[in-house]
């Protein structure tokens, strides 16, 4: 009995004097003191050493996108290092390219601020904020997909391009030790600037729907930070316009029609909309009223799990599908995707084989 309790003591000791010289390591060998961030070769910020890039420069204010919190499993947060990032991480490479790496892009989550460093981002960034808000309301749409108008402070207002995107942060709660961010589209019209609606579909054990779907409730307080994004509305030219979205791909899509709306771009417009049954349509009374209001636009809803029970005699199978069926060539023609890795791929070689160029066929994959 006393060998385990000597025993017991002893390696608790031992535990506690490496716990104690790990702490001391970290305090002398990896204090770097206070160190440069140098932007675009015009701004400067004195951060504290040691730290991780994207999180030295959340403290500044300065926002990069990244959905999964820093950890490395998204790729989102690249910024070109000119200078002073040490050499590329294992853990960054799978998210390059090799253009990318030859460019000095950097996963700004995996790039310790350890000296001097040199870093270009674009210069919008500068304009991404962070917001509280309360939600004002929250909408079921089907049963795994909800509808948030999260309202701004007093005298706040948030500028964005249609088809943007923020990042909401879900905060600890039970089941969730820690906070992370997530990328939501906005689903709201740019002209309303002290709020903004969001579609958000539930995902089975993910942290961020969870809190949404679970535990979120009107009246709470949340934060988040955007607007973020290059895939936006261009209406700088007269094409006609081939909409495709999925599920809560709608987000942008809707922003980028309530656009047109209220700045009458009548440009001939048709809105594909993929879903499995009728059940999985929603806002459709929204829709209506836009193709009411948008003289040249159209609503083309695809279903791809339809019965003879459902009564359906709209179009039948994938949004590809009806793609080929109504789109004759692509002369005169721009596209906006919304949605899934493999709708997204589907449809762009569609309409790559249709004869829209490339370089107009937009998308965001989610």
């Amino acid at each position: 009995m006393n060998t385990i309790i000597t025993t017991t003591v002893t390696i608790t000791a031992i535990t506690g004097i490496l716990a104690f010289l790990l702490t001391l390591a970290d305090r002398t060998i990896n204090n770097y003191g206070e160190v440069k961030i140098i932007i675009n070769n015009d701004k400067e910020y004195i951060v504290e050493g040691g730290s991780s890039l994207l999180s030295s420069l959340m403290e500044q204010k300065i926002f990069i996108p990244s959905a999964c919190g820093g950890k490395g499993t998204c790729g989102y947060c690249k910024v070109k290092v000119l200078e002073g990032g040490g050499p590329v991480l294992p853990t960054e490479t799978p998210f390059m390219t090799k253009d990318e790496l030859e460019n000095k892009i950097r996963l700004s989550c995996q790039c310790k601020v350890k000296q001097e460093i040199k870093i270009e981002i674009p210069e919008e960034l500068f304009n991404v904020k962070e917001y509280e808000a309360i939600v004002e309301s929250i909408e079921d749409m089907t049963s795994v997909i909800k509808k948030l108008r999260l309202r701004l402070k007093e005298g706040e207002e948030i500028n964005f391009k249609p088809g943007q995107y923020i990042q909401l942060k879900a905060p600890i709660y039970k089941g969730n030790d820690e906070e992370v961010y997530r990328a939501y589209s906005i689903a709201s019209p740019p002209y309303h600037k002290n709020y903004i609606d969001l579609i958000i579909g539930y995902v089975p054990e993910g942290k961020a729907t969870t809190y949404v779907h679970k535990i979120l409730k009107e009246g709470d307080k949340v934060s988040f930070n955007g607007p973020y994004g290059d895939f936006y509305f261009h209406d700088d030219n007269n094409r006609e316009i081939v909409l495709v979205a999925v599920g809560t791909g709608m987000a942008p899509i809707l922003s980028i029609l309530y656009h047109m709306k209220e700045n009458n771009i009548n440009r001939k417009a048709t809105l594909y909309f993929g879903a499995k049954t009728p059940e999985d349509l929603f806002l459709l009374d929204e829709i209506k009223e836009l193709e009411s209001i948008l003289p040249n636009f159209r609503f083309v809803p695809c279903l791809s799990r339809i019965t003879e029970e459902h009564n359906w005699t709209g179009e039948k199978g994938r949004v590809n599908n009806a793609l080929e069926k109504y789109i004759i060539d692509g002369d005169n023609k721009e596209a906006y995707l919304c949605g899934n890795p493999p709708m997204i791929d589907s449809v762009t070689a569609v309409l790559k084989d249709k004869g829209i160029p490339e370089e107009i066929i937009y998308y965001d994959k989610f």
